[in-house]
């Protein structure tokens, strides 16, 4: 049987304004001499995934330089500060996405999230047929990473404005499979605002 392939969409587009306005980039940020947004990257490109997209916009050209190298498709979102809708659809219009059983949406702010977790989620997507949705979860409480089934596609490309996929997940009627994940995670940031 074919396994389900999951192509992952990394949203680094956005302008990190909780560090405020020094001019200091969080996902620039370095940590044991690796910048935050390379080590999310790397993170996501040693999971069982067919490819890995990194959706850009603020400081564009420094991200791309911090990733230089690596076997990922770049997607540039001009309209990012418009809100996450934007770079959702940016990343789903991908080729890459459009050939995938499914779409494991990562935020790039999450130091937390193991390559572990993530092939967690996809054995969890691939076990249960490719056709669930899959969401990271912790004490209860849905987060981020989530897989989105290629049948959900085409609403995401409809979103607007500085929403997530959380209500296409309502409204779907597909099911939702909760995967467990530590605690550390959503105190990494993962958690899903209300």
């Amino acid at each position: 049987m074919r396994k389900a392939s999951v192509a992952i969409v990394i949203l680094a587009a956005g302008k990190a304004s909780r560090m405020g306005e020094s001019g200091k980039h969080k996902l620039l940020a370095e940590f044991d001499g690796v910048p935050l947004v390379r080590r999310s990257v790397l993170t996501a490109l040693a999971a069982d995934a067919a490819s890995v997209i990194v959706v850009t916009g603020h400081r564009r050209s420094e991200i791309e330089a911090a990733l230089d190298g690596l076997a990922l498709t770049f997607i540039d979102n001009p309209d990012y500060a418009s809100g996450m809708a934007s770079s959702l659809i940016a990343g789903f219009s991908s080729r890459d996405t459009d050939s995938a059983d499914g779409i494991l949406v990562m935020l790039v702010d999450m130091p937390g999230i193991s390559t572990t977790h993530l092939d967690a989620l996809i054995s969890a997507f691939r076990n249960a047929g490719g056709e669930t949705v899959v969401r990271a979860v912790s004490r209860g409480k849905p987060g981020n990473p989530v897989i989105l089934p290629h049948s959900l596609r085409q609403a995401v490309l409809r979103l607007e404005g500085d929403v997530g996929a959380r209500d296409i997940l309502a409204t779907s009627g597909l099911p939702v499979l909760d995967v467990d994940t530590p605690d550390e995670v959503l105190a990494a940031g993962g958690a899903m605002k209300n």
